[in-house]
């Protein structure tokens, strides 16, 4: 993974234009509102409502965008902001506490195949487990999903409703990376090769394990693990810069870690760690120990990161190549400073906008484009004042 995943079509290209000159001349979709940073005022601009938690946010070459709300649902937008009717062919979803219609992606040749990726916590029994999809959108008048196949499902305990971990990566050879949470109750489960809790899995496009996994024929481990460790991943994003695979996952009572994704590593948890239990309560052995992984980053108090985008964009030049989260607990866009793997410095943005920042993601016209976690989630648009 030393290669940087950059893809763009002539239907992409052209849809940037298109975009920014729509997203521009229309400002009655919601209110404006500008912020301070070191990149100079940012203007804030209410591209849709009305979405119920909104998960996840994929472009589509044309610059609409595909997004998912917890409940259950899958949507189209357009440019106008104006939200398709929920997408038929969508599975039934396990809805409870965190679980539902979590992350999407499309495929790098969606432009000719129109395939899309996305997870969910499906039902099983008393309990759920994160399952990965694909399916084909038909787009149209009445847009659908069609040639629906369940590519993976989680084994291991099964979840009361929490930490599902659920975000997905298709790699430059076209394999899907996708973290799986430890669902909170089983941790120890995280350290144990046997099952799924607290992966994160490598598996081809079409679910079948690809012959270099680092387990593959290892007794008593599932050859999907690319490594382990792991609490609940609520980032994943390559590194445009190195290749490298780049995660993000909440830790307790602190502790939330930016991570570096290699082969076969253990990263910890709850072995290590630098949080404590909810209750105050002890969890770790220590912050480190041989064997296993340290992050670059970590957060105490937790500010429960979630989503995750390097920005190569230009309209922003002061901070291409910086890495940005949004927060739940935390309530605002938080951006790193990177020297090489290293985070030099943080930036806190958008503090008094008084929202969960679900996902980010670098839009086609080199903004960012957020959702925020409410029953009433927005997605915003972010921008120097004025562009």
């Amino acid at each position: 993974m030393k290669s940087p995943v950059i893809w763009v079509t002539a239907s992409l290209t052209a849809a940037i234009a298109v975009t920014a000159t729509f997203l521009i001349a229309t400002s009655t979709r919601g209110d404006n509102s500008s912020f301070a940073s070191s990149a100079g005022q940012l203007e804030v601009q209410t591209m849709a409502s009305g979405l119920v938690h909104p998960w996840a946010l994929a472009f589509l070459p044309d610059g609409r965008m595909l997004v998912t709300e917890r409940p259950g649902r899958m949507r189209l937008v357009t440019l106008q902001g104006q939200l398709s009717s929920p997408l038929k062919g969508v599975p039934e979803v396990w809805a409870t506490g965190q679980g539902g219609l979590l992350d999407v992606i499309t495929d790098k040749g969606f432009a000719q195949n129109n395939t899309i990726y996305f997870c969910f916590s499906e039902r099983s029994g008393s309990g759920g487990r994160t399952t990965v999809a694909r399916a084909r959108l038909v787009d149209g008048t009445a847009p659908k999903l069609d040639d629906l196949k369940m590519i993976f499902r989680q084994d291991g305990p099964l979840s009361s409703g929490n930490h599902y971990g659920c975000r997905i990566v298709q790699a430059s050879d076209d394999n899907l990376f996708i973290t799986l949470g430890e669902h909170f109750t089983y941790r120890d489960e995280a350290q144990n090769l046997g099952n799924h809790l607290g992966k994160l899995i490598r598996i081809a496009p079409d679910g079948s394990v690809p012959k270099d996994n680092p387990f593959v024929g290892r007794d008593g481990a599932r050859p999907e693990i690319w490594s382990y460790g792991h609490r609940n991943g609520q980032g994943l994003a390559v590194n445009p810069a190195s290749g490298d695979l780049w995660e993000i996952e909440h830790g307790p009572r602190g502790g939330d870690e930016v991570n570096i994704i290699g082969k076969g590593k253990n990263y910890g948890w709850p072995v290590i760690g630098f949080g404590i239990d909810y209750s105050g309560a002890k969890i770790h052995e220590s912050s480190a120990k041989a064997g296993m992984e340290q992050p670059i980053k970590y957060w105490v108090p937790s500010i429960a990161p979630s989503g995750m985008a390097f920005y190569t964009g230009t309209l922003f030049p002061k901070w291409r190549g910086s890495l940005f989260t949004g927060a739940l607990a935390g309530q605002m866009l938080v951006r790193l400073s990177l020297n090489g793997n290293a985070v030099t410095s943080e930036e806190r943005l958008l503090q008094n906008l008084n929202e969960r920042i679900r996902d980010v993601r670098q839009g086609p016209d080199g903004a960012l484009w957020l959702l925020t976690d409410s029953s009433a989630g927005r997605i915003l648009r972010i921008t120097p004042t004025g562009k």
